[in-house]
């Protein structure tokens, strides 16, 4: 069953078309990555799960309900970190988190949801003089709240150093073991792609790409460099790899080369080096990081 469902959506803002037709599908219990560049659609496409804003057009269902109509029972079962969450400066953490179960109408002790995402000391502190990381933080206690079956997470790591965003990336992962889906959209694209479990790419308003990483890794054309270590770079060499059948750029830095190419040719291209007179001590194979793929698809050349 599919958690969220958009089908044709639509929405303008004068003469700025946001989304253009969007047909989108996250299972249940999936970790869905969402990416784009600034202004691509992702907050409006948010905004429409969550009923925020109403598209012009198509249709819009999350946990099996009409968002329009429903809005309500699925706000009831969705837990959201908004991107840009404000605190109440007079209000303390404990609570925030309170004025969130009460407003679910759910039955959560404030403080353990406040030890999960390493707040539990600073549970009695007022909010308004919480670093941006502790506000982050917070605002992830509160849309834990309920249990959820869908977490929507907007720039969930903003402001939260090396050790919050991997704290914050086990409980992504803890929660969609137990079957909680999650929709994140995020532009640290590590983060993505270490939780991730497909990846949709919007690029004006339209959804360009919907896949798991190394799909797209496919699609690219490879998506891999290889990386051989010689003892000496013969003459030429570059200039003699390129011109191999799918190779497309070899390059060479000190005694090392990265060649990239299709991976029918791999080894191909190491039997070059050695009929050139190299003596290959090493090889390996770099995958495409996901920053080279993200520029593929929303620069145009996919």
């Amino acid at each position: 069953m599919a958690a969220i469902e958009l089908d044709g959506v639509e929405k303008s803002f004068g003469d700025v078309r946001a989304l253009r037709g969007l047909d989108l599908d996250v299972q249940d219990g999936e970790i869905f990555g969402f990416l784009g560049p600034n202004g691509a659609g992702k907050s409006t496409t948010i905004n429409v799960l969550l009923d925020f804003i109403r598209p012009d057009a198509g249709s819009v269902r999350v946990l099996g309900r009409e968002a329009r109509e429903d809005s309500v029972a699925v706000r009831e079962r969705t837990g959201v970190l908004p991107e840009g969450f404000d605190v109440y400066d007079r209000l303390t953490a404990r609570e925030h988190v309170r004025f969130a179960i009460d407003s679910k109408g759910a039955d959560d002790d404030p403080y353990p949801l406040l030890e999960r995402v390493g707040l539990a000391d600073a549970a009695s502190r007022k909010a308004g003089g919480f670093s941006t990381g502790m506000r982050q933080r917070l605002a992830l206690a509160m849309a834990l709240v309920g249990d959820p079956e869908l977490l929507v997470l907007d720039e969930p790591s903003s402001g939260l150093d090396p050790n919050g965003a991997r704290e914050l990336r086990e409980i992504v992962e803890s929660e969609a073991e137990d079957g909680t889906t999650v929709f994140f959209s995020s532009h640290i694209l590590g983060q993505v792609e270490a939780v991730c479990d497909r990846v949709g790419i919007i690029r004006e308003g339209e959804l360009v790409a919907v896949d798991t990483i190394e799909g797209l890794r496919e699609n690219v054309g490879g998506g891999s460099t290889l990386v051989v270590e010689v003892d000496s770079v013969p003459e030429d060499a570059a200039h003699r790899l390129k011109s191999l059948d799918g190779v497309s750029e070899a390059t060479i830095e000190g005694t090392t080369l990265r060649i990239t190419c299709e991976d029918d040719v791999k080894m191909d291209a190491v039997s070059e080096l050695e009929a050139l007179g190299a003596d290959v001590s090493d090889f390996s194979t770099e995958e495409a990081p996901l920053e080279d793929l993200f520029a593929a698809y929303t620069e145009g050349e996919q």
